[in-house]
């Protein structure tokens, strides 16, 4: 899955499917999609005269398309970190697009204006490089959280809000783990090969240095010798050396 697909997943785990609250300011919701936001999505002005049946019957191709559209593309989640980019869309989807930047903005430390732009991507960057993201993503997700107590509405949603911000927050750290494992593994991976290339090459270099050794002493070099054998002996040894591998692997490459 992408970056979008697999954020996309774990937000409509905690939205569900329809509902039509009274206490909930939104009205009638289907996977987290509001009224007034499909409608305004089908462009249909005034939001009420969007059916609440078309709500009820939303599918999820085309709530896919609103959630890139109007909350993935609009916090710019793409060129961010993994794991943060999941804990700002979910904080856009619950809470709106605008306040999810401003709060990560105001984090970075600089202008909260709602908009990704160059200076907070360039900040975003320095604040990973000074902290972890896992540090950003529980600020980011502590934040939000106080931010929803304050709401008239946390007494009859907060708790389900509480263990929604609880369990995005681990799902994102476990996320920018997984990214990071991921990158050590590829380091080392690359280390293994290159050490796997220079041992296939490692008898050439030995008779190379020999080589190299043999001609020094022959030019009048003072060069190390390899157990004070003499340049004769260093060149003789190194051109059996060469011969006999390459003997060896011509043997093997036609058995």
């Amino acid at each position: 899955m992408t970056r979008f697909e697999e954020c996309l997943a774990e937000v409509l785990r905690h939205e569900g499917g329809y509902v039509d609250h009274p206490s909930d300011p939104g009205g009638a919701t289907n996977m987290g999609i509001t009224r007034k936001t499909l409608a305004r999505w089908r462009r249909v002005s005034p939001w009420w005269q969007l059916p609440k049946e078309d709500v009820r019957t939303l599918k999820r191709t085309e709530a896919a398309r609103i959630y890139r559209s109007l909350y993935w593309d609009r916090c710019r989640a793409d060129l961010l970190a993994p794991g943060l980019d999941l804990a700002v869309f979910d904080f856009a989807v619950n809470s709106g697009p605008q306040r999810a930047i401003q709060y990560l903005q105001t984090l970075l430390g600089t202008r909260a204006d709602g908009i990704v732009g160059p200076l907070t991507l360039t900040a975003l960057r320095t604040e990973i490089r000074k902290k972890n993201v896992a540090e950003l993503i529980r600020s980011l997700c502590q934040t939000r959280l106080n931010f929803l107590s304050r709401l008239r509405s946390f007494a009859t949603f907060g708790r389900g809000w509480t263990r929604r911000v609880s369990t995005v927050q681990d799902r994102a750290l476990a996320m920018a783990g997984a990214e990071r494992q991921a990158d050590i593994t590829q380091d080392t991976n690359k280390g293994e090969s290159i050490m796997n290339i220079l041992s296939g090459y490692k008898t050439y270099i030995v008779a190379f240095a020999m080589l190299i050794a043999g001609l020094g002493q022959m030019l009048g070099v003072d060069l190390p010798g390899f157990n004070g054998q003499s340049a004769g002996q260093l060149m003789v040894e190194a051109l059996a050396i060469l011969f006999l591998r390459r003997g060896i692997k011509s043997d093997i490459l036609s058995a």
